[in-house]
């Protein structure tokens, strides 16, 4: 009973002789020390994948039964874990807990921020063999690769054309639907893309970030650019 009134008592116990945190109870100790260790003692009876937590491998093992428990209140959406369906109904809700400290880019969930920042430290790990192309994120590499594959798995139900990315196909989608969520605040016109929207921001502002290498002239967007060195090349 001692062990657990300590929880109540907020005093935190135990500590770890690796980083130093600290814990209200000897085995929730003995558990992160696995995490110094490199044990994982747990192992998924199916797909043999490690665990350091017994609660982690039960919820991956939902993965291999097929069921999805956990259902969206909005959308009907299901998810197999709870954790999945809290992430989910942010985006309902709008709420983006999670901000960059170097951009204030905000995010629904701390490892798409985790990965975001990568972005910020320069680094480039991830390298494409065939064309030494370099990407700060691992599923930048994987979307790449198709380029090379010829592979265009996703497929716009309504024209059949197809994509590479399911991102692409979505964007399409817009063209269909006749959707227009992004506005301009200043004129109040309407675009189906986000980057549509960005581009035409440059009219309001002046900016004419594209600039021709040959005679310096400068465009507000790039295709103007293209064109325009068409010149150049006779």
């Amino acid at each position: 009973m001692y062990g657990h009134q300590v929880i109540h008592s907020g005093q935190r116990l135990y500590a770890c002789n690796e980083c130093n945190k600290t814990f209200k109870q000897k085995n929730n100790l003995k558990t992160h020390q696995l995490v110094h260790s490199g044990q994982r003692p747990y192992a998924c009876e199916v797909c043999k994948k490690k665990f350091i937590r017994q609660g982690a491998m039960y919820r991956h093992q939902v993965i291999h039964s097929g069921q999805r428990p956990y259902d969206c209140d909005v959308c009907n959406k299901t998810f197999r874990q709870k954790g999945h369906v809290m992430t989910h109904l942010l985006m309902h809700t709008g709420l983006r807990p999670y901000a960059c400290d170097v951009c204030k880019n905000t995010f629904t969930r701390k490892d798409d921020m985790n990965r975001h920042q990568v972005v910020h430290s320069g680094q480039r790990p991830y390298t494409y063999d065939s064309c030494n192309k370099t990407f700060s994120l691992k599923c930048n590499l994987k979307k790449h690769q198709l380029v090379h594959t010829d592979q265009r798995p996703y497929t716009c139900d309504v024209c059949n054309k197809t994509f590479s990315l399911k991102g692409y196909m979505k964007t399409h989608l817009l063209m269909h639907t006749g959707q227009r969520p992004y506005a301009c605040d200043l004129c109040n016109k309407t675009f189906s893309l986000k980057c549509n929207l960005k581009e035409h921001l440059l009219i309001h502002s002046g900016q004419r970030p594209y600039a021709c290498e040959v005679c310096n002239k400068t465009f507000n967007r790039k295709r103007n650019l293209k064109t325009h060195q068409l010149i150049h090349n006779g």
